[in-house]
């Protein structure tokens, strides 16, 4: 039984001691779910035209939307400078991309800041071809491309309005 004890204890300071992490958050009010591993995060938020929290994810036709990552760390930094990748991806209902996007980050050839990386910004324009009445499928996976098994995926629905 205490050698179970000082194994359990062991373990919990070899993770504890590691950089790694790895978790999932779902924002019920929204519906925007998240995973991370490697990362770690603070806050993925869907926000509106004008930059506050949205409190669903019903979004107005010829608007602005972003998924927002803050917060985000534990980048493998090289030269003191962080390379992060962004896909984005909006799907209709028959799974077709609306918005097909391999790496938004794809010019950021000589990195940014770890300060500047740690909030990230998926912004998805509600426009044609998407039709009022219908709902789409928004996704982003941001990962770390000095250490690609960092990654971070958020998706949501939106309902066009």
């Amino acid at each position: 039984m205490r050698n179970r004890f000082y194994v359990s204890i062991g373990v919990a300071l070899l993770c504890g001691a590691c950089s790694f992490s790895a978790g999932t958050n779902k924002d019920f009010a929204t519906g925007l779910s998240y995973s991370y591993s490697g990362f770690r995060v603070k806050h993925v938020v869907l926000v509106g035209p004008d930059n506050t929290v949205l409190g669903s994810n019903e979004v107005v036709l010829n608007s602005k939307i972003a998924i927002v990552v803050e917060d985000l760390v534990n980048y493998e930094l090289r030269g003191e400078k962080a390379f992060p990748g962004m896909a984005m991806t909006v799907t209709d209902k028959s799974g077709v991309a609306v918005i097909s996007e391999a790496d938004l980050f794809a010019e950021g050839k000589e990195g940014y800041s770890a300060a500047d990386a740690s909030v990230l910004r998926g912004t998805i324009t509600i426009g044609n071809p998407m039709v009022s009445g219908e709902t789409y499928h928004a996704k982003i996976r941001i990962w770390d491309k000095v250490k690609p098994e960092n990654e971070l995926t958020a998706e949501v629905d939106l309902k066009v309005k």
